[in-house]
């Protein structure tokens, strides 16, 4: 891997973090108004640490080393930069069941936020999708059952990461769908702040796996993803302190990291059946679909002055 790929990876895991935490980061914010000072700096500081090493770090490591079980501990984290063959094939075996079933889970995403989720409308058959929302559970289970399908005739462990992606999705989901309940009660109840500071690290971890899968289909170096999402989850953090006002003019930001989670789910499903993806590919579609919605964003705004 030259310098060149590694930059524009780190440069693509960073974009992908900060506009997929754009939610996290509001609920952050909405939640640490109702904190004392002191608690606040420990989040922003000590909060910052446990979500960058804790999550974005041990998670990938973790998975990494389950999907390939001939690894140790050691060899998973650095299997990317390593020049033992056996290690390489372990690797490569191990990749396609790892890129199912996080293109699974990340498209599920996309379709959930297309049919169910409340949204800023920017292009032509969004409004048509949310006014048919209940079609979600009927597109996501056929294509869950064609992916399969697919996958059972290449390995049947490959069908079998289609399907742990689309469990890790319903059960992130509801912890998602309760944190979003649990926010009215941290901003209007009397509840500690290192309780609302525990809730927000609960949260965060949530919140931090669409990142964490979505990140393998950039790269499955796990220092990478570290670097990457690590800088990213820093600038999150940043906006949470004083600009989360400033990213909600941007309306659709959110639109942008939901389209490009949907391509890089589709980079990740492709990849896992064989198909060639040039590792320069997920960074450049992210930058590109973003920096798309935030121009339609910054239209409107201008629009409006």
């Amino acid at each position: 891997m030259d310098l060149f790929s590694i930059i524009i990876i780190i440069a693509g895991l960073c974009l992908f973090e900060i506009v997929s935490g754009i939610d996290n980061a509001i609920i952050n914010a909405e939640v640490l108004s109702t904190m004392q000072a002191k608690a606040r700096r420990w989040f922003l500081l000590w909060g910052l640490l446990i979500a960058v090493f804790l999550v974005r770090g041990l998670l990938p490591w973790l998975i990494v080393w389950i999907a390939t079980p001939g690894l140790g501990p050691i060899q998973a984290l650095t299997a990317t930069f390593s020049s033992d063959p056996k290690v390489l094939d372990a690797v490569e075996k191990s990749a396609p069941m790892l890129l199912i079933g996080g293109g699974v889970f990340l498209i599920f995403l996309f379709l959930h936020w297309l049919f169910l989720e409340s949204k800023n409308f920017c292009l032509i058959g969004e409004k048509f999708c949310y006014k048919n929302g209940v079609w979600f559970f009927s597109i996501a289970s056929v294509l869950l059952t064609v992916i399969v399908w697919l996958a059972l005739g290449e390995n049947s462990l490959l069908a079998f990461g289609a399907v742990v992606g689309s469990t890790a999705f319903f059960i992130t989901h509801g912890f998602k769908q309760n944190a979003e309940q649990r926010e009215k009660d941290l901003t209007k109840k009397g509840l500690s702040d290192m309780s609302k500071i525990f809730y927000l690290e609960i949260l965060d971890a949530t919140f931090s796996v669409d990142g964490v899968l979505g990140a393998f289909a950039f790269t499955l170096s796990v220092p990478l993803i570290l670097i990457g999402n690590g800088v990213g989850a820093y600038v999150v953090r940043q906006l949470t302190i004083g600009n989360i006002d400033n990213i909600k003019k941007y309306m659709y930001l959110k639109n942008g990291a939901m389209y490009s989670i949907f391509f890089l789910g589709s980079i990740m499903l492709l990849d896992s059946f064989g198909v060639h993806i040039p590792s320069w590919l997920s960074p450049i579609a992210t930058f590109g679909v973003v920096g798309y919605f935030f121009y339609k964003s910054k239209m409107v705004n201008a629009n409006k002055i």
